[in-house]
């Protein structure tokens, strides 16, 4: 059987961080009992929805940051400048994955030109 090996840039401080608020027990109780569901009805009899809360953004000052027009940072996000402009102006608000990819630009800015080059 072929080793898996578990490689992220984060630090290990950071992984701990982002599941610091995650309650592994719960959450594997909690599939455990809809797999038994499933296994005895057929069909889960309940639905879970899971939302995460996503870091609010300061579009303008991480377009800021990395020294990109809002042209070049919507090319960047895949959205339109309007979009960026709006974001800015706080008139709507980034989607969540757009926020995330945001987050990541944020944390660690040579994201962006792997984005431009794709």
């Amino acid at each position: 059987m072929d080793e898996h090996v578990f490689r992220s840039e984060l630090s290990p401080e950071e992984m701990e961080k982002n599941f610091q608020d995650f309650d592994f027990f719960g959450a594997l109780t909690e599939s455990l009992s809809e797999a038994a569901d499933y296994a005895k009805n057929g069909s889960s009899t309940r639905v879970t929805v899971r939302k995460k809360h996503s870091p609010d953004v300061d579009v303008a000052a991480i377009r800021g940051a990395v020294h990109m027009t809002q042209k070049a940072f919507a090319s960047v996000l895949g959205v339109s400048p309007r979009t960026v402009e709006s974001w800015e102006c706080r008139r709507s608000t980034p989607s969540p994955t757009a926020r995330k990819l945001i987050c990541l630009i944020r944390d660690d800015n040579a994201i962006v030109s792997k984005l431009e080059r794709m």
